[in-house]
């Protein structure tokens, strides 16, 4: 009996840490994201501060209901960073509703399209540019399109230009340098598809 008491306490901690954590974090953000001028939708919240370095030059909007996982008790897959968005000179990042990020790190120098309904596992990695640009190995930016109700597993980087067809599932651990069609689980180094997912076929 004592067992289960302490056991519903530490559960009830946990919960009462986590909502003080994104209550506080989210007022905060709120108030950078408006000096960032960075359009934010209804609903959209924020568990520990992400790190927000946005050009004034750039457009940055994110959709209703998003959610920002920064503070690593808040999935327990296990966060080694926190949330950071960053955008450089005329860049556009459009982020649609109901979309889902752990620890993920954005960073958008051309355009970066992110549609509704995407999950980001923890410490992913999405950015279309090669940061290096004094160095002539690298390219110019190109976009990136990620479509709506894409799951991007745990510590997956989605590199530049590439686009990621609606629905599809890309494996935890992966690199994604080319495009993937819609309604695929897709994996590896680089990332290709193993197979179709036939659920979506007549949705």
């Amino acid at each position: 009996m004592f067992r289960k008491i302490l056991h519903r306490a530490v559960l009830f901690l946990r919960g009462l840490d986590l909502y003080l954590v994104c209550l506080i974090s989210s007022k905060l953000t709120y108030i950078k994201t408006w000096f960032l001028e960075i359009q934010i939708g209804k609903g959209v919240l924020f568990y520990g501060l992400p790190d927000l370095v946005c050009s004034s030059q750039s457009k940055v909007k994110l959709g209703n209901n998003c959610t920002f996982r920064s503070y690593y008790k808040s999935n327990l897959i296990g966060i080694n960073r926190r949330c950071m968005i960053s955008t450089h000179n005329n860049a556009k990042l459009i982020i649609g509703s109901n979309c889902g990020f752990s620890g993920t790190v954005i960073g958008c120098f051309s355009e970066i399209i992110i549609e509704s309904n995407v999950k980001c596992g923890a410490n992913t990695l999405i950015t279309d540019g090669d940061w290096h640009f004094n160095d002539v190995r690298s390219s110019p930016p190109r976009p990136i399109y990620i479509e709506e109700n894409v799951w991007i597993g745990v510590n997956v980087i989605v590199l530049k230009g590439v686009r990621i067809g609606r629905n599809s599932v890309i494996g935890a651990g992966s690199v994604v340098t080319k495009n993937i069609p819609s309604n695929v689980i897709a994996a590896g180094n680089p990332c290709r598809v193993i197979k179709k997912i036939t659920h979506f076929d007549n949705a």
